[in-house]
């Protein structure tokens, strides 16, 4: 083969090398945004049963206008996409989930839900 042809095959390996890079990047930093969407929607989820809790009269099971008590449900603590903890003070909840995927090295996606009586703020911690 001549010296062009030889040039545009190493181009060429070089071009495919960098695309695929790209592509595994790509496809990585797709995958912990999902993961990171996943987590904060479950919080979001157990937020809803800690209103639920702070609503409902104590009589009927439930906080009486205080988050004291309130815990995650056993079943829900660690799914598939991550584990959850909770801080309950009696006017707020602290939802911590913890997700699954790594970002880099042992650092994991992690996202946080405070809870009041009548909305939440979430924070993106990684």
């Amino acid at each position: 083969m001549g010296q062009q042809q030889l040039l545009l095959i190493v181009l060429g390996v070089i071009i495919v090398g960098v695309a695929i890079v790209a592509g595994i990047d790509l496809f990585t930093a797709n995958a912990i945004d999902a993961k990171r969407d996943l987590l904060l929607h479950e919080c979001v989820e157990l937020s809803s049963m800690a209103q639920q809790y702070y609503r409902k009269p104590k009589e009927m099971g439930g906080g009486g206008k205080s988050f004291t008590g309130w815990t995650i449900p056993s079943n829900l603590t660690s799914t598939e996409n991550g584990h959850f903890t909770a801080a309950v003070n009696s006017s707020s909840v602290v939802i911590t989930g913890t997700g699954t995927e790594i970002v880099t090295g042992n650092d994991s996606v992690k996202v946080q839900v405070t809870v009041y009586p009548d909305n939440y703020s979430t924070l993106i911690l990684k």
